[in-house]
């Protein structure tokens, strides 16, 4: 015969004595609930859900009794039991008891079974633990409470009011040592509508560090992107629902709710959170850095959640697994930090690009780089205790001052800064590759253009700051400068200083005929070459049209006259108007390629005026 007494977590203390009469009122009050209820659905062959429910909206008054009478005649029981142990009333109190208990866990199964749409992870986690209705059995108090239910939508009273009866049954069964066989009604069907919920959410259940090593990117991949969206329902709303769940129903012992719990969802949480990491551990590659850090940023950000739902001694393993994670990813993202930049650094290519465009490395650093601004908030805690390690300091013209107040100061900024200027070295070395210095200059300005104009547009301007911006719209100011003082040199240099000064026929006719050639060779030389940036590109041809144009105008004015235009032994001298000058500027840094042959005199009009 079962013991019932031990196992009560916290019975209650008897300041007064039953007396005979009493015991035997409240052991026929409870023969009478009990053996109505077991005669008319008490066949052990009846399936647990096709019994009629004791719980039903017809019997809550039934219900009610039946409960108050399990309690009268646990009272009888412990008397009786402290008087004498073999009594014939104790054994006949004894029978009816496993009689009722039967019957609880026929009714616990089927609430259970058959309320799945009220006890489904989001209706649970949608109600709020704290309201009245959910503290007191469904049937207890229905009256007074019920202007206050009718402002709670359906589902929620439907869900409160299921989960108050499973609370009185669960306690009800505890209080009388039926605990084993009400955790195991709870687990079997609980344990099953949790995996189905993480099912339903995409959840793999059996992907092992084995399978995921031997996956292409682009599957795991896809894989990443479903755990990502499965991740936040499963913590929010699958695992938070359940311990919701869990915390009321079994709110009589704590040990019993861990339990429950811990049985229930411990082995799906270990498996969603076992994932990045096995992601983490598996080969890394520049590609997968932001997907590592979307995993990354979806367990720290779900973190909070995790540490309270999983609060429980039994669940530490999920939440070291979980923190594991964390550890391997950050790892993870380090080290593909570290071999981008040794990347940049070991990048190899001999050839130079035509014209002097975009390089293909600044546009993947930069693009690379910019995205991982818009990870700043994750990235700052990943290399937080991570120094940047350089074998020189960082050059102060490159971060500006400390003593400014925009100098660069964050890790993830100087990291990413760092980066930048990695890349830059990198590219003054493949500027030395053109033949040409002043193509050289083109290649450099056009790119740190294209650097500049990435930091403007993306979170690396909040990182960077607009001093950093101006800095380096400095420095391609400098190089187009440098690019026109090499490569326009000749033609600057063949006009007079003074193209207003009174000079000899033969130096007007020299000066012409420098004029000429110096303008020709360096319009054939340029017409391939090409500057991206349309900002910049007429910066160029503006301050190109403001050094050449105001000067030969004003000496074609003066010497240009119609006695030169003539051919001397064959050559036209004046072979270009102001005009003419200003078309053929105005086709220069597309990059068209053309022959670079230049027809005389024309006068079209219209370009800069060079």
């Amino acid at each position: 015969m079962r013991t019932i007494f031990s196992k009560s977590p916290s019975p209650p203390t008897h300041h007064h004595t039953f007396t005979e009469s009493l015991i035997e009122e409240n052991i026929e009050a409870a023969e009478l609930s009990i053996t109505k209820w077991d005669s008319l659905y008490g066949d052990d062959h009846v399936s647990y859900c096709n019994i009629a429910s004791l719980f039903s909206e017809n019997n809550r008054d039934e219900a009610k009794q039946y409960l108050s009478s399990i309690k009268g005649l646990q009272k009888a029981m412990r008397y009786l039991a402290s008087l004498e142990s073999t009594s014939d009333k104790l054994v006949r109190a004894q029978t009816l008891m496993q009689t009722a208990m039967k019957r609880l866990e026929r009714e616990f199964y089927q609430i259970l079974k058959s309320n799945r749409n009220y006890l489904d992870p989001e209706s649970v986690s949608n109600h709020s633990s704290s309201r009245p209705s959910v503290s007191r059995s469904s049937f207890s108090d229905s009256e007074e409470d019920g202007s206050e239910n009718d402002s709670i939508p359906e589902v929620e009273r439907g869900s409160s009011a299921v989960i108050a009866d499973l609370r009185a049954i669960a306690e009800a069964m505890i209080s009388a040592g039926y605990a084993k066989e009400c955790f195991k009604i709870y687990r079997t069907i609980r344990k099953s509508v949790v995996d189905e919920a993480l099912y339903n959410l995409g959840v793999e259940r059996n992907l092992g560090f084995q399978q995921i090593q031997k996956m292409e990117w682009e599957i795991l991949e896809v894989k990443i992107k479903h755990w990502l969206n499965a991740v936040k329902g499963a913590v929010k709303t699958v695992f938070y629902g359940e311990r919701l769940l869990c915390d009321q129903v079994f709110a009589i012992s704590s040990s019993i709710r861990e339990s429950c719990f811990t049985d229930v969802s411990k082995g799906g949480a270990l498996a969603l959170f076992g994932f990045p990491e096995n992601v983490a551990k598996c080969k890394k590659t520049p590609e997968k850095m932001f997907r590592i850090l979307d995993l990354y940023e979806a367990v720290s950000d779900l973190w909070p959640e995790i540490e309270s739902i999983f609060s429980f001694e039994s669940t530490s393993t999920v939440r070291s697994t979980a923190v594991n994670s964390l550890i391997r990813l950050s790892d993870a993202v380090r080290t593909m930090l570290t071999d981008f930049e040794m990347a940049i650094q070991k990048h190899s290519s001999k050839t130079t690009v035509p014209g002097g465009g975009i390089h293909p490395l600044t546009r993947y650093v930069m693009n690379y780089i910019s995205f991982l601004a818009d990870y700043s908030g994750v990235l700052s805690d990943i290399i937080a205790d991570w120094p940047l390690q350089i074998s020189s300091p960082l050059p102060e013209s490159y971060f500006g001052s400390p003593d400014k107040e925009e100098s660069i100061s964050s890790p993830i900024s100087v990291r990413l800064a760092w980066l930048i200027l990695v890349m830059l070295c990198k590219l003054d070395g493949k500027a030395e590759m053109y033949k040409d210095v002043a193509l050289s200059y083109l290649f450099l300005a056009n790119n740190l253009q294209y650097v500049v104009n990435k930091v403007r547009q993306s979170n690396l301007k909040l990182l960077l700051g607009d001093n950093w911006v101006t800095k380096h719209e400095q420095k391609v100011r400098k190089y187009a400068a440098n690019y026109e003082r090499m490569g326009w040199s000749k033609v600057f240099a063949a006009l007079p200083e003074n193209p207003t000064a009174e000079i000899p026929v033969d130096q007007v006719i020299e000066h012409f005929r420098n004029f000429n050639s110096a303008f020709e060779e360096a319009y054939k030389k340029q017409t391939s070459w090409v500057v991206t940036d349309p900002k910049l590109r007429d910066e160029i041809k503006l301050s190109l049209a403001r050094r050449i144009g105001p000067m030969y105008k004003e000496f074609f004015n003066k010497y240009g006259g119609v006695q030169l235009m003539k051919e001397m032994w064959g050559e036209t001298l004046v072979r270009y108007t102001p005009d003419d000058l200003g078309n053929y500027c105005s086709d220069l840094f597309f990059g068209s390629g053309s022959s670079g042959s230049i027809s005389s005199s024309s006068s079209q009009g219209g370009g800069y005026s060079c």
